[in-house]
């Protein structure tokens, strides 16, 4: 995968003062470059963020790590390529086998054996897709409002994608378009803290343009029920990205699996009602 000299330019420009955390990095057998945090000991939990402008596993999943460690888990949060602080090669296509490889080469790299991923949005596409390829490995999952349970079409006819994938393709984004777009991914978008804007919009303004453009992810409804590890399910009625009645798809397909359902909820599960959301993940990598 080749990148230009004005793209890396640009990157190492803004990359270099970015307000998001540096974790670890790891250097694929393809030449892809991730970045990752590792915090905490114990049983691992491979956290995998959505696909907005200016993801990456910091913006999604920072309130959620303190708790996980401190409850004796391994927060292994991983930035996909073209989000966060990897690599955003501009002549890939951004597809879930593309994605599945990726998560594939850290676990590997790693040496990882054992560990449940957690998956919010493409992320929890991803894991679906990982399981179904490697289910070795993977003993349990983490769904919040996953995708890859409906065709695209769906996907693009909600709200929240329409605005943000136009937004995204108008031309390099500003702290307004940012707020405008990530005020759908909640109930109450007074939730949303300033600085995760200004974080996702440093790593948007070096997205590469065909991020969504060549972004694709099967529709795996059909193959649910080969999923036997368990699996925990948490999606907003209010949500305007997915929609919330994939979690019937999901209850009806997969082997074991619970859902919680929640009212004045959107996208963001795992920030907008933090604290339920990190108890009962706990009680199910604990218990279940």
């Amino acid at each position: 995968m080749a990148i230009g000299h004005d793209y890396l330019s640009k990157f190492l420009k803004v990359a270099r003062d970015m307000m998001i955390p540096e974790g670890k990095y790891v250097e694929l057998d393809s030449g892809l470059k991730l970045h990752y945090y590792d915090q905490g000991s114990g049983p691992v939990v491979i956290f995998l963020h959505g696909a907005g402008p200016g993801a990456g596993a910091w913006v999604n999943f920072s309130q959620n790590f303190p708790y996980f460690v401190e409850k004796g888990f391994r927060c292994l949060g991983l930035d996909f390529p073209g989000f966060g602080r990897s690599d955003k090669p501009e002549d890939a296509e951004y597809t879930d086998d593309f994605f599945v490889a990726a998560v594939k080469g850290f676990v590997d790299k790693l040496g990882l054996k054992n560990f449940t991923l957690l998956g919010n949005s493409l992320g929890g596409a991803i894991s679906l897709a990982y399981t179904l390829k490697y289910p070795e490995g993977v003993d349990r999952m983490i769904m919040m409002a996953p995708g890859g349970v409906e065709d695209r079409e769906a996907y693009f006819a909600m709200e929240g994608v329409s605005k943000m994938v136009e937004t995204f393709n108008a031309g390099p984004m500003s702290l307004d378009s940012m707020r405008k777009v990530m005020s759908l991914q909640m109930y109450d978008a007074s939730l949303i803290p300033e600085d995760l804007l200004k974080q996702r919009l440093e790593v948007a303004l070096i997205q590469p343009k065909n991020l969504f453009t060549t972004m694709r992810v099967a529709n795996m409804e059909p193959r649910l029920g080969e999923i036997k590890c368990p699996i925990l399910g948490f999606w907003g009625i209010n949500d305007k990205f997915n929609p919330y009645t994939g979690s019937d798809k999901m209850l009806r397909g997969c082997q074991k699996i619970h859902f919680v359902m929640m009212n004045r909820c959107g996208h963001w599960v795992m920030l907008e009602h933090k604290d339920l959301f990190n108890r009962q993940c706990v009680d199910f990598l604990t218990n279940s």
